[in-house]
């Protein structure tokens, strides 16, 4: 990959990978990425969030990067997959505990597949988030706006980027949360 559109990914562990604790897999993932061809521009803070859904799971460690690169959105969708399943990561259980997730949250301003599909996963009832997953890659990720777990972390890399759809930035959306939600994501 070369330079090129501006993307956004969030990572996440719960449980430890063959590469250590999950924030050492966080470490080593960052590495694993720069090994596979990513450019990384910018780290966030590493932080401290409870497990969501509540109840699921040890309490995870959340960070978010920035990256760069020419590739197509289901090229770099694959290469993340690719870098989870390294660090033992399985797709057993929708929100499951994991060694490893790498979410794609963004690239740049781009909506895909459409702006209706986007908008259907968006207003997914919580109860059916939890059972269905889309077939498609849906970006920017439907769920940025509701997740202090990754809207704290983003505002440390990418504070001023703005959702092509709502129109807010990553600051606007993290404040927009409830204070306590917010509070619940500790800077490690």
């Amino acid at each position: 990959m070369s330079a090129g559109q501006q993307m956004l990914i969030a990572l996440g562990a719960n449980i430890p990978s063959e590469h250590g604790e999950p924030a050492q897999t966080l470490h080593a993932a960052l590495q694993r990425l720069k090994q596979v061809g990513a450019s990384i521009e910018a780290v966030s803070r590493f932080y401290k969030t409870p497990c969501f859904p509540a109840g699921a799971g040890p309490d995870y460690v959340n960070a978010a990067a920035r990256l760069t690169c020419d590739a197509a959105a289901q090229d770099i969708l694959s290469m993340l997959h690719e870098v989870e399943a390294y660090f033992g990561r399985e797709r057993v259980r929708r929100w499951g505990q994991r060694t490893l997730d790498i979410d794609l949250i963004a690239i740049g301003d781009v909506v895909l597949p459409d702006l209706r599909t986007y908008r259907a996963w968006r207003d997914l009832p919580l109860d059916r988030q939890t059972q269905e997953a889309p077939e498609t890659l849906i970006l920017p990720h439907p769920r940025i706006q509701d997740r202090a777990f990754v809207l704290v972390p983003l505002a440390d890399v990418a504070p001023d980027w703005r959702h092509p759809v709502s129109g807010q930035t990553v600051c606007q959306m993290r404040d927009a949360l409830p204070q306590e939600v917010r509070a619940e994501v500790v800077p490690l």
